[in-house]
């Protein structure tokens, strides 16, 4: 992956996927990418992200990673768990995309807005 190839469009994971299979590819790093490899690194990373939370209260969280370079921080962490999981999915040929917009399409559905509006899910 070069430096001067442009972005990918922001939510692109398609694109966002080839990026990573490419950098995975052109380090010759796919031999360490099985499922449970990458499983477990995906983990690793968002305990890292909850590491970041652990002692913030809920009530103070979103002011906290207000400031610049603790939203740098929080920033890079969420970014390391989209990546992970984006390769996960790669290597196991989920569609990410597809599959989130049918998760949402299917929430939709079991919790519609006036039954549950104010009310915390949980399963029966």
């Amino acid at each position: 992956m070069d430096d001067t190839e442009a972005d990918p469009r922001p939510g692109d994971i398609s694109e966002l996927t080839k990026r990573m299979r490419d950098f995975t590819e052109e380090r010759d790093w796919g031999r360490f990418h099985d499922p449970k490899s990458l499983a477990l690194a995906l983990v690793g990373e968002v305990g890292e992200l909850a590491e970041l939370l652990q002692w913030i209260s809920a009530e103070d969280a979103v002011a906290h990673f207000a400031e610049p370079s603790r939203q740098a921080r929080i920033g890079e962490e969420l970014a390391d768990v989209l990546l992970y999981l984006v390769r996960l999915a790669d290597v196991l040929g989920v569609d990410l995309g597809a599959a989130a917009v049918s998760k949402l399409r299917d929430g939709a559905t079991r919790f519609p807005p006036d039954e549950v509006r104010g009310v915390a899910p949980h399963r029966p």
